[in-house]
């Protein structure tokens, strides 16, 4: 059964928060414990609480030993990968800024589609574009373009191109399968659909 998600924030009870502590406490050395020897890695935990003499672990000397080497360390190697909770907050609103810039770009994209089908099918006017996104639905005509011709050789190549099909308004083939008759009545401008979008 899955554990319910943690919210992370201070623990008003007492008693409460002094059992948290000691659970936590072990589950702590026995990481560090795990880590030190999976990846064979130098490490040592110091715990000050209110509720018990500060917890040193493996032993002092060895925490001590690490501790130097630490603090003997350039400042760059030191810091690089050093973590505190304001650089992680900025990290955090850094992936949720690229995050939400994406989904921008991806609802503005299904939005300039969605109003090309509209001007193809007349029910939306040309003039109601902002130019601003020209080159935005450029891409997005190249795109459609593109999928056009993919589907329509994926049809070919199927043995679909001699069968009436959709490419023909009004069910004929029109000569080449690709619309009416040059002298065919219902060409009209308009009457025209696009197909296999």
């Amino acid at each position: 059964m899955a554990r319910n998600k943690l919210t992370l924030a201070y623990i008003d009870s007492d008693a409460e928060r002094k059992a948290s502590f000691k659970k936590r406490k072990k589950g702590l050395i026995k990481k560090v414990s795990e880590i030190k020897v999976l990846c064979g890695v130098e490490a040592c935990v110091v715990i000050y609480s209110p509720y018990e003499a500060p917890v040193v672990w493996p032993s002092p000397e060895v925490a001590r030993t690490v501790i130097r080497r630490f603090k003997n360390l350039p400042e760059i190697e030191k810091t690089k990968k050093m973590v505190n909770q304001e650089s992680f907050a900025q990290h955090q609103i850094k992936r949720a800024e690229e995050r939400l810039r994406k989904l921008q770009k991806e609802i503005k994209r299904k939005e300039l589609r969605n109003f090309m089908y509209m001007v193809i099918e007349g029910k939306a006017s040309i003039d109601d574009f902002d130019f601003r996104d020209a080159r935005e639905m450029n891409y997005i005509i190249h795109e459609t373009l593109e999928e056009i011709t993919w589907r329509m050789k994926a049809l070919k190549e199927a043995g679909a191109d001699g069968a009436p099909s959709a490419m023909s308004p009004g069910g004929g083939s029109g000569g080449d399968g690709g619309g009416p008759p040059e002298n065919s009545s219902d060409s009209t401008p308009g009457s025209r659909t696009i197909p296999f979008i």
